[in-house]
């Protein structure tokens, strides 16, 4: 338990980013939980859920905060919030992403820019406010949600893959830069986790993927936020500027992931 740390997870009212929050709460995290245009009673909800956590002492250790990582002025104002309840910033999750399903000669700029300003911009945003405060308060922790489009293409998520491909690097550059200042940053790249999302998109998604993965299943959101944790302790004190693949081995065959 890591009483009196605190984090900011991005895009956490629902899936990857809620179980993060959740798992950070049970292991004595103080939580700000970003999210932006979610209908009020689903954010209510995932904010009553991670609160009547055992370990979550008081309500006001959970911290519900809406702003678009897309706005450099909601960003600022965002962490000048999370600052002013918490007092310290320990660990940054950049989490929230969106993806449009087109091929490349069909995506329009504003589905572009929608996606690479959601997904690339707002974790430079984050990072360097984030990284701006823990510069003079001894250091910190930054975890980035990349993908499996880290590695490979994925045929019609031109912009995603690419949003997502940035994603690696950019943790590679603030990790060498970031360093000095004992700021970590690493990034966690996902295979196929089955969510409400995935199941829309294939409601056989685990059927589907379990097949391709060498594992034989899908992974679940439960499956990455155990490592987020790990990340920003002490154990993983010299960990850096790393991509950690969660993904049953998917990604690590040589074949083509959708040949079966």
């Amino acid at each position: 338990m890591l009483q009196g740390q605190t984090a900011l997870v991005t895009g956490a009212s629902r899936g990857i980013g809620k179980e993060i929050a959740l798992e950070l709460a049970r292991n004595g995290y103080r939580v700000a939980v970003n999210y932006y245009n979610d209908p009020a009673p689903l954010v209510d909800a995932t904010i009553a859920e991670i609160r009547a956590l055992p370990a979550v002492a008081l309500p006001i250790d959970i911290l519900p905060i809406e702003a678009d990582i897309r706005s450099s002025s909601q960003v600022t104002a965002m962490f000048e919030r999370v600052i002013g309840a918490f007092g310290r910033l320990d660990l940054l999750v950049n989490n929230a992403g969106v993806q449009t399903w087109k091929p490349l000669l069909e995506v329009t700029e504003e589905e572009w820019d929608l996606v690479v300003d959601t997904n690339l911009k707002g974790c430079f945003l984050c990072t360097q406010q984030a990284a701006r405060h823990m510069k003079d308060h001894g250091g910190g922790s930054i975890v980035n949600l990349g993908s499996g489009c880290n590695k490979l293409a994925f045929p019609s998520l031109v912009a995603y893959t690419a949003s997502k491909g940035g994603i690696e690097m950019f943790t590679k550059e603030a990790a060498v830069e970031l360093g000095r200042y004992g700021i970590r940053v690493n990034c966690i790249a996902p295979g196929s986790i089955e969510s409400e999302r995935t199941r829309a998109e294939d409601p056989d998604y685990a059927g589907t993927w379990s097949k391709l993965t060498p594992l034989g299943r899908v992974g679940t959101a439960a499956d990455i936020a155990p490592t987020v944790v790990f990340l920003a302790s002490k154990g993983a004190s010299f960990i850096s500027g790393q991509t950690i693949w969660i993904d049953g081995a998917l990604f690590t065959k040589a074949q083509w992931p959708y040949q079966k």
